[in-house]
């Protein structure tokens, strides 16, 4: 019977008063990608200054569904906290990974603002229409 060894992470941080890079190396899956998002969650909360984090993928391996909620919730963390999330040197299989879910535009684009927020919910519903409250038209 062959088994394989245990999925590594390990991060590694590079900070100024201003920017933070988190450098990734291993895969970013269910056994260990709690531990990115408490390095950026740290990072974010330390740092009142930070504008940009920048998490950098050169040496990713795998990533599974949990890797992919975590940079989700890393995107809601750091726009909540008003800093520009960048995802730098993705390999060609996250970069397809995010686009079969639909997660490749929502995590490179410029945080928005509370009153872009608003601005963009109200031409939502003109787009819309009157009548229309979601995907399956259902009240």
């Amino acid at each position: 019977m062959t088994t394989t060894p245990p999925s590594h992470l390990r991060l590694t941080t590079v900070d100024t008063e201003t920017t933070v890079r988190i450098e990734i190396q291993g895969d970013l899956d269910y056994d260990n990608a709690d531990q990115l998002l408490a390095t950026a969650n740290g990072k974010l909360a330390d740092n009142p200054h930070l504008l940009d984090l920048h998490l950098h993928f050169a040496g990713l391996g795998t990533t599974d569904s949990t890797g992919l909620s975590i940079l989700l919730m890393i995107r809601r963390r750091a726009t909540g906290a008003g800093v520009r999330l960048h995802l730098d040197e993705r390999p060609s299989a996250l970069d397809r990974m995010l686009t079969i879910t639909g997660t490749l535009a929502h995590l490179t684009a410029p945080p928005v603002s509370a009153a872009d927020d608003s601005t963009g919910a109200d031409e939502q519903h003109l787009r819309r229409g009157p009548g229309d409250t979601g995907p399956d038209h259902s009240a």
